[in-house]
């Protein structure tokens, strides 16, 4: 791949990171349940992608500390939200495993989020519309590189 901290290259970069950036908090904005914090979400992002996991592997996978899962994961408990599980392999951990209650709402705030970005789509021309869908896979590759 080239040098993209130069000339055409690098403003694309620039400006691919301002647009996701931005989206992103407007995505952020639209949830279903306001008493969750982003963080919050993503845990239960991970967990429905994902499946059932360790404290230790979803703070690898949400980026973050084990004291600062072990937090989110016990706020989530403490909303009915995930619960927790003895490790079928190792008496020392638990599995977190998310309840029907959270995906009941991660449905929701997908379905919100879902028809606000339609809504925005909706402002597209078809030659924008067409190139944002074939963007769609990379822009997925990227999220999970």
């Amino acid at each position: 791949m080239s040098d993209l901290t130069h000339g055409d290259d690098a403003a694309a970069v620039n400006s691919l990171r301002s647009a996701v950036m931005r989206l992103s908090r407007r995505l952020k904005h639209q949830r279903v349940d306001e008493s969750l914090s982003p963080t919050e979400m993503s845990v239960l992002g991970t967990l429905s992608l994902c499946g059932s996991a360790t404290p230790g592997e979803l703070a690898r996978k949400e980026h973050v500390q084990p004291p600062s899962m072990t937090r989110i994961v016990a706020l989530l408990e403490a909303k009915g939200l995930v619960r927790l599980e003895p490790h079928p392999d190792d008496r020392r951990q638990k599995v977190v495993t998310k309840t029907e209650q959270a995906e009941t709402m991660l449905a929701e705030s997908r379905t919100k989020r879902n028809a606000f970005l339609a809504t925005l789509v909706e402002g597209l021309d078809e030659d924008e519309w067409a190139a944002l869908r074939a963007a769609a896979p990379v822009l997925e590759k990227l999220a999970h590189l």
